[in-house]
């Protein structure tokens, strides 16, 4: 699904952005601009992929945190800075911090993943859990910078922010300096106001290219309504882009200068970060992959030569293992079946046989002996295998059927 953008003025110039780039010298790595051999012949044209899930602390984060840490007074300083966040706004704020030397507080939900609470701890805040979902997060972590005097890091809407996530759009520049489109993930925002800000003022004639998951899409009813909308219940296993409502800095940006924005199912998602795991050999998460994901839905609408910007890798362990074996679902790589047998011995070894001679793998097997719909001598069986993609499905139920296996379900 595609929407476009209307006109407003932007907040920001590229001189805010190349400030930006020479107070992170030293700070943030220039990351690593890879090309993707299956991509590219996907697309038809040279696709590239920028690795911001390389960067320090895992993510782009650490960019915007820095330069807006680093413009505090140093009033501001000594009485510290807040945040709120459930992962790499957390430890990009957290390494900043240290690395500039202000006392740092992060509050993060009871239900956060472990390593990324460890990881936060580990670059020097104080962490304190708090709220069940995000929005009680922030409210708290608001409600500690009143009572406190802290400074409240947002994690996308505020003008430096932008600025300092702008220099992936200069660092693209000067790897690809012929890129036609550059396609990035979309959340609140700053991520993709900061590289559209960086890359239109240098060339405009560059497509700039936003990325919403479906179930938390709130950037299409807000353009379409000329101001930010918020979303009931934002819903999507990618945590980096779940934003309720755009931020009001970066939406008054996008709204002149992206070109498009695009939103992609949970399905598109696990796909694409089943593909940057088994073809560019890159751990990815969720939201990080949401610029592949859309190309992956619709291959011909990017003119290339393509970047894709993969803005992160912080995923949490337990919900790669899910993602990796939704994305094997959805690219029809595990097949669920459930068959009737005769309850006699062998009937078990001969199915695995013949399973074996149509090259499935077996994940799982459950017998049923006691349900009212089974005859006396019958057993239901329920297989999950993992298979080679679509073609190789079909093959394993014709198999079956050839073999003699009634296949019910």
């Amino acid at each position: 699904m595609t929407f476009r953008a209307t006109s407003r003025h932007p907040s920001l110039i590229l001189d805010d952005v190349r400030g930006a780039q020479k107070m992170l010298s030293g700070v943030a790595r220039v990351t690593a601009l890879e090309g993707s051999r299956h991509l590219t012949e996907l697309v038809g044209a040279p696709v590239h992929l920028k690795c911001e899930n390389l960067q320090r602390t895992g993510s782009f984060k650490l960019r915007g945190a820095y330069v807006r840490i680093s413009g505090l007074t140093p009033v501001e300083r000594a009485a510290g800075v807040v945040a709120a966040s459930a992962g790499n706004h957390a430890q990009g704020v957290a390494l900043a911090s240290s690395l500039l030397g202000v006392r740092s507080t992060v509050f993060m939900p009871v239900g956060a993943p472990l390593p990324k609470v460890a990881a936060t701890q580990e670059y020097g805040a104080e962490v304190r859990l708090h709220g069940q979902v995000v929005d009680e997060t922030l409210a708290a972590a608001q409600r500690y910078a009143e009572e406190t005097g802290a400074v409240f890091i947002h994690p996308f809407d505020h003008p430096d922010i932008i600025a300092g996530q702008g220099t992936v759009g200069l660092e693209i520049l000067e790897q690809c300096p012929e890129v036609r489109t550059v396609v990035v993930g979309l959340g609140g925002g700053g991520l993709v106001a900061g590289i559209a800000v960086a890359v239109k003022a240098l060339r405009p004639d560059i497509r700039i290219v936003g990325v919403q998951a479906e179930g938390a899409a709130s950037y299409p009813p807000s353009l379409a309504a000329g101001h930010p909308v918020s979303l009931g219940d934002p819903v999507t296993m990618a945590d980096g882009i779940k934003v309720g409502r755009p931020g009001d800095v970066p939406f008054a940006v996008i709204q002149e200068l992206v070109d498009e924005v695009r939103t992609v199912t949970e399905d598109e998602l696990s796909s694409a970060l089943l593909l940057c795991l088994e073809r560019a050999k890159l751990v990815v998460e969720p939201a990080g992959a949401s610029p592949v994901a859309a190309l992956l839905s619709d291959p011909k609408a990017f003119r290339g030569p393509v970047v894709a910007v993969l803005s992160g890798g912080n995923v949490d362990p337990l919900l790669m293992q899910r993602v990796l074996r939704h994305g094997m679902s959805a690219a029809g790589r595990y097949l669920s079946l459930r068959l009737r047998l005769t309850d006699r011995p062998g009937a078990l070894a001969a199915l695995l046989a013949a399973l074996t001679v149509a090259d499935a793998n077996v994940l799982d097997i459950s017998h049923v002996r006691t349900d009212p719909r089974l005859g006396l001598t019958e057993v239901e069986v329920d297989l999950h295998l993992e298979t080679k993609g679509p073609r190789h499905c079909e093959e394993v139920e014709e198999a079956l059927r050839a073999a003699g296996y009634r296949v019910i379900g």
